[in-house]
């Protein structure tokens, strides 16, 4: 069950959430951590077929919680801007919900996040994918809630 947001005067619609997630450029993963504490680590991600994905190597504290516990979030945020003299904060966020699941690699998707950080250097991006293919995997993100959020005080 996820909870209704409090000031819904601050909600994105679904159209601008999905833009923002899919043009912010680094998220911060929350995972469930194998001794019970959260664990949240910040990455590289791309928004395909609504859909997230992050490469990651095949072996490592984020990838045995997931495979424990596939429950994770992931929050995005950026047009941070402290507003002294009012004692708040001008920002965007957005917060998925859903499930991670470790896929193989898919040369497509890899592709896509060599567009979305590297596009000038596409043509290397391909050799760089095609050299590392086998050592590289995947984590999907199946979204099954989000929320996106400003404040513009």
């Amino acid at each position: 069950m996820f909870l209704k947001m409090r000031r819904s005067k601050s909600v994105m619609n679904e159209d601008e959430t999905y833009e923002f997630l899919k043009h912010c450029r680094e998220g911060v993963l929350g995972t469930i951590g194998i001794n019970g504490y959260p664990h949240t680590v910040p990455l590289n991600y791309v928004l395909f077929n609504n859909k997230i994905y992050f490469h990651s190597a095949k072996e490592g504290l984020k990838l045995l919680n997931i495979k424990i516990n596939s429950n994770v979030s992931f929050t995005v945020f950026d047009n941070v801007k402290i507003i002294e003299e009012k004692f708040t904060t001008n920002y965007q966020s957005v917060i998925v919900y859903g499930k991670a699941k470790i896929i193989p690699a898919d040369k497509e998707i890899l592709i896509e996040l060599i567009k979305k950080y590297s596009d000038k250097f596409l043509k290397e991006g391909i050799a760089y994918v095609e050299k590392d293919f086998d050592s590289t995997i995947l984590v999907e993100i199946i979204i099954e809630h989000i929320t996106g959020k400003r404040s513009n005080k």
